[in-house]
């Protein structure tokens, strides 16, 4: 599970509210970092360079930030995204020590054999629905991994299933969620298909609820993100 370093040069922001926009208009994006109960710093960075980073860290990999001659390991909290475009308009920064546990939401996907791009069911026809695809865990910035897995050989008939339980979680890391909580689950198609029209096209109780695009939808100037001293926790 990969720990490669993903850096990012901003600068300090003076600009602020709905002026922003003539920010973005030039390829610069606001930003926000958030320090352990600290006054908010604004920053501002390239687009490119920091809708590329947001691809890369999402909200569970450390970001080494350097802002206004400081340096930071920072986890991104939130991001923010034009409503009709879908880009990327405001990230929310929260720096991190690197001796204290945080707390990140990590992906969770299956693991094969080595030659194989799916599960046993699979293989027999059966479908595998999806119904955590994150979890929360808890472990200093350095520990956290980009991704968990379980073994989806073990998905073989219909009603088969896997849970937290069989998460392959690296030492230092403390999963948040109990351990019965299923992950996936094997059904038959045709079972599927009949229990959703018996529903009128509503997915069955047992099927995942699609999790939205990671990340929020805000006004065009997120502002509501900087007014939230470092550190504090939201309401």
């Amino acid at each position: 599970m990969s720990q490669d370093v993903i850096s990012l040069q901003v600068e300090k922001r003076e600009t602020t509210g709905k002026a922003v926009k003539h920010l973005r208009k030039a390829g610069t994006l606001p930003a926000v970092i958030h320090d352990h109960g600290k006054p908010s710093i604004n920053v501002q960075g390239d687009f490119v360079a920091m809708n590329k980073v947001w691809k890369q860290a999402g909200k569970h990999h450390p970001v080494s930030l350097k802002a206004d001659g400081k340096a930071y390991t920072a986890l991104i909290k939130s991001a923010t995204f034009d409503p009709k475009k879908h880009l990327l308009t405001h990230v929310v920064f929260n720096a991190v020590s690197a001796t204290e546990k945080v707390e990140a939401e990590i992906p969770v996907r299956p693991r094969y054999e080595e030659g194989n791009e799916s599960s046993p069911a699979e293989r027999s026809g059966f479908l595998v629905l999806s119904q955590l695809e994150a979890i929360n865990v808890s472990a200093i910035a350095s520990k956290l991994p980009d991704f968990l897995e379980y073994d989806a050989e073990k998905l073989v008939e219909v009603g088969d299933h896997a849970t937290v339980a069989d998460l392959i979680i690296p030492e230092g890391v403390e999963v948040k969620v109990e351990a019965e909580h299923t992950i996936a689950t094997v059904f038959e198609p045709s079972a599927l298909a009949a229990a959703n029209e018996a529903a009128g096209g509503d997915a069955p109780e047992d099927a995942p609820v699609p999790e939205s695009e990671q990340g929020t939808e805000a006004d065009e100037s997120g502002n509501e993100a900087e007014d939230k001293p470092g550190g504090q926790k939201e309401a």
